[in-house]
């Protein structure tokens, strides 16, 4: 079973370019994990005959949005973080609006386990957004999915908007406390390795030079000067079913890449 997880920046552009049929060609998933959308169901001209297809798109048009399309029909989809961890964590309205209208998290009963697809919010390049994603949205996010995994294990993959190590991205001195590298963020993934969420990339491959988003700016993907910021995670109790964990940085059409694994 593979389980491909892609923040696409906008399915429509995507699929308008060409090459969001050639994607599922190329790796033949059995569960797509989509962030950023950027659309609801009904906009996608996207039309899977072999997959169910479930959205959580934002209120605000055009904006983030996730999404599951699986070969195999859950048991149970259920759309953004329980109400009561909402409040218990204080997940509530910032300046930039009301994080549990912005369509982040999508989860998928499949029967041995849950599949979760997010999509983090960013902390800004002022890290305006620091706070909520440090005091609020990583602790409620892993609230969410001890609760999940309290049920049966978990796989979560997604967009989670840092890099953890000096290792997941090309320069690391030089994004220092910048948004996407500061304590704060990097703690929100030793938080959830601390707690028994594997990274899987990590279980088969070390080292640097393995990214999944580039920025737009000075040939940076030709260049390979990137950040690895999507993964995938899983319970400790799935690892040793875990055998690959791959990205596909030879897949094309958004500003980030494919991330997979196979069980």
């Amino acid at each position: 079973m593979r389980i491909v997880s892609w923040n696409v920046n906008g399915i429509r552009a995507v699929h308008r370019k060409e090459l969001f049929m050639p994607f599922i060609k190329q790796l033949r998933p059995d569960v797509i994990c989509l962030q950023e959308t950027k659309a609801e169901e009904h906009q996608s001209a996207i039309d899977l005959m072999d997959y169910e297809e479930y959205w959580h798109s934002a209120k605000k048009k055009g904006y983030s949005g996730v999404a599951i399309f699986t070969k195999q029909v859950p048991e149970d989809v259920l759309f953004g973080m329980p109400a009561d961890i909402v409040e218990e964590y204080g997940l509530a309205t910032d300046g930039y609006g009301d994080p549990n209208e912005e369509g982040r998290v999508i989860a998928a009963d499949m029967g041995p386990f849950y599949v979760v697809s997010v999509y983090t919010p960013n902390s800004k390049d002022d890290l305006s957004r620091l706070t909520l994603r440090h005091k609020h949205w990583d602790p409620a996010f892993l609230a969410y999915m001890k609760r999940l995994e309290a049920e049966k294990p978990v796989i979560f993959c997604g967009d989670l908007n840092v890099a953890h190590t000096p290792d997941d991205l090309a320069n690391p001195k030089a994004n220092e406390g910048g948004h996407g590298y500061t304590k704060e963020e990097r703690e929100g993934i030793d938080i959830i390795q601390a707690a028994g969420f594997v990274d899987t990339f990590r279980i088969f491959t070390q080292g640097n030079g393995y990214y999944s988003w580039w920025s737009h700016w000075a040939q940076a993907r030709e260049r390979n000067i990137g950040w690895r910021i999507d993964y995938v995670f899983v319970s400790k109790a799935l690892k040793g079913k875990i055998k690959k964990a791959e990205i596909h940085a030879d897949i094309f059409g958004s500003d980030h890449c494919p991330v997979s694994v196979t069980l």
